[in-house]
């Protein structure tokens, strides 16, 4: 039986994006903040972190894997189920002997950080592959009896049905999620973002129409509210998840917001999504109190602007006052968006190369 138990719905947290990772400190605050807010759960698996995907095989050096181990630990102690997600790049391409004791050695690392749940992620990568629902299925098996996670989930090469993945990373093979979730252990969850990768909307028929095809329920990866691409990068997303109202809370397995690259600017997002939970009566009142009276008032009236504006676009005065503003304003939220207005975060394509 798997050491570590799971709850039995993940809610929370993803740091799943492209670029810059959070800092440590960053990542212990953010636990702190998903645990007042009656979130449950926060996947550690940032696209830069090589060690998970282009080396997945190496081991952490000492430092990071230490941070890694205090980071676990405050989870635990926080209540927040500490996830790990691998991206074993191209596995399934070549998974003979010598990868897969490769593999076997690797989870038995992971194993020792206490991650309560373990993700298993052949998201951005080719699926030019014969058999790839067969071939990810064998290696998804083997985590699943080496691991002694108490939840495993994967997120397939396909995990929306958005045309955009086959134009990227090669047309998908007929009756792939079928496939998948007809061969999956059936304790293994699947991760879905949505009829598209960042979807605008996502409802009950949405999820019901999604679980029919894989044959499970689905978890959301949902790509609200990351910012990490060319375009994406230009916006802040300031708002809880839209167009999530309804019966979703009740018909998805599990529910995880791919969180932005600034994680303090994150939390309305994160807020409205323990709202829409049900785990938190009121976003609007939680952010006053973490972020401040004044700090919460501004981000939500400036929400629109900068979800629609990209920051190249905005006038000369619209920027000159939201640097007065929020320079006249305390507080981390403030800092990360003067920063961002700066281009701290500015795309780089090389990032996409991992």
């Amino acid at each position: 039986m798997p050491a570590n138990a799971a709850p039995a719905r993940l809610t929370g947290a993803i740091e799943g994006f492209y670029g810059r990772p959070w800092a440590p400190a960053e990542r212990l605050q953010l636990v702190s903040d998903l645990a007042e807010l009656g979130l449950d759960a926060y996947l550690y698996a940032p696209k830069a972190d090589a060690h998970l995907r282009r080396r997945w095989a190496e081991p952490w050096p000492a430092a990071e894997a230490a941070s890694l181990a205090q980071l676990s630990k405050h989870c635990r102690d926080a209540g927040v189920a500490f996830g790990l997600g691998l991206s074993p790049f191209r596995l399934y391409a070549d998974y003979g002997p010598a990868a897969r004791r490769a593999l076997q050695v690797r989870i038995r690392q992971l194993d020792d950080l206490g991650a309560t749940f373990l993700a298993v992620l052949f998201d951005d990568m080719p699926g030019d592959t014969a058999e790839l629902a067969v071939r990810q299925t064998e290696i998804v098996a083997d985590v699943a009896a080496w691991s002694e996670a108490g939840r495993l989930l994967v997120c397939p090469t396909y995990y929306s049905d958005d045309p955009v993945l086959d134009r990227v990373f090669g047309p998908r093979p007929p009756g792939y999620r079928e496939a998948l979730g007809a061969t999956l252990p059936e304790t293994v969850d699947i991760f879905w973002t949505g009829r598209t990768v960042c979807a605008t909307a996502i409802d009950e028929a949405d999820v019901v129409d999604a679980a029919a095809a894989f044959g499970r329920p689905v978890t959301l990866w949902d790509n609200w509210p990351v910012n990490d691409g060319a375009k994406r990068s230009l916006h802040l997303y300031l708002r809880p998840p839209p167009a999530r109202e309804g019966a979703l809370a009740s018909a998805c397995a599990g529910h995880l917001c791919n969180a932005m690259s600034q994680p303090v600017l994150s939390l309305p997002a994160l807020a409205g999504l323990a709202e829409l939970h049900g785990r938190l009566p009121s976003a609007a009142d939680w952010l006053a109190g973490r972020l401040g009276p004044a700090v919460a008032a501004a981000l939500a009236e400036d929400a629109a602007l900068l979800e629609q504006r990209p920051r190249d676009t905005l006038a000369e005065t619209e920027s000159a006052r939201l640097r007065e503003r929020y320079g006249a304003l305390g507080g981390a939220a403030p800092r990360e968006l003067l920063a961002w207005l700066d281009g701290a975060w500015t795309f780089d394509p090389d990032c996409l190369t991992d």
